[in-house]
């Protein structure tokens, strides 16, 4: 099983982050054809020997780009994926886009409240990046508690429908955050190591997906489950030559 992580899909952003529509388009081609991308919910609930050749799409952040560039696609070539929303950007006051360490010479946006329920109609899947993106591993339990609860509570309002599932900001947790995702109600949360680290249900590793990767850096990814990709040295390479592709 590969749980796959993108954030943004940008035709300008020059970063880590954001990946060209065109290799995201060819990427998708591929990954339709390859008839192995189900939803999360979908693989989280499969047995073990079914899970293992499964693939999953998540994108982390919710910025607006994807309303263009990424769910006409994901319509186009029938994938199902998941959004991960920092719910207070869906507030009435809002929160700007400050966490992203690259960020363009343009303000960055997040998806509006309007995108996010169209999105969820079309069949994406939402769920938590935590209420303000801060980095949950120094907040005190009580304050990671709150924050993680406060999240999932404001999108199952606006939802309408349970919101069990988490992705840490930055991919960064210990184990006081695991703790507070299992208090704040979050039944899997999703984490995006760059070395070994605990796994379970309230750190289930993905892989990245960055710029230059191409559909050939895709297949490598997605060619084993992820914890053999990571304790080859394979995953640790692959994260190299794509930040240095993005420069």
């Amino acid at each position: 099983m590969t749980v796959l992580c993108y954030h943004s899909v940008d035709p300008e952003w020059v970063s880590p982050l954001a990946v060209r529509p065109a290799e995201f388009e060819a990427q998708c081609r591929w990954l339709a054809a390859c008839g192995r991308v189900v939803d999360l919910a979908d693989h989280l609930a499969s047995g073990r020997s079914a899970a293992s050749r499964q693939l999953v799409l998540t994108f982390d952040d919710g910025f607006r780009e994807l309303d263009e560039h990424v769910f006409p696609l994901l319509r186009r070539y029938g994938l199902p994926a998941t959004v991960f929303v920092v719910a207070q950007t869906l507030t009435p006051q809002g929160r700007p886009v400050d966490w992203v360490d690259t960020p363009p010479p343009w303000p960055l946006q997040t998806l509006t409240l309007d995108q996010v329920l169209a999105a969820r109609e079309a069949g994406v899947r939402i769920a938590s990046h935590s209420w303000a993106h801060h980095d949950l591993t120094t907040l005190s339990q009580a304050e990671c508690t709150r924050d993680l609860r406060d999240s999932r509570e404001l999108l199952e309002d606006l939802l309408g429908e349970p919101v069990p599932y988490l992705a840490y900001p930055r991919g960064r947790h210990n184990e006081v955050v695991r703790r507070a995702a299992d208090q704040a109600g979050f039944t899997a949360s999703f984490s995006l190591p760059e070395r070994k680290e605990p796994d379970g249900p309230q750190a289930v590793p993905r892989v990245g997906v960055y710029p230059g990767n191409g559909v050939s850096g895709l297949r490598v990814k997605t060619a084993r489950p992820y914890l053999a990709v990571r304790h080859s040295g394979v995953y640790p390479l692959l994260q190299r030559l794509a930040r240095a592709a993005s420069r």
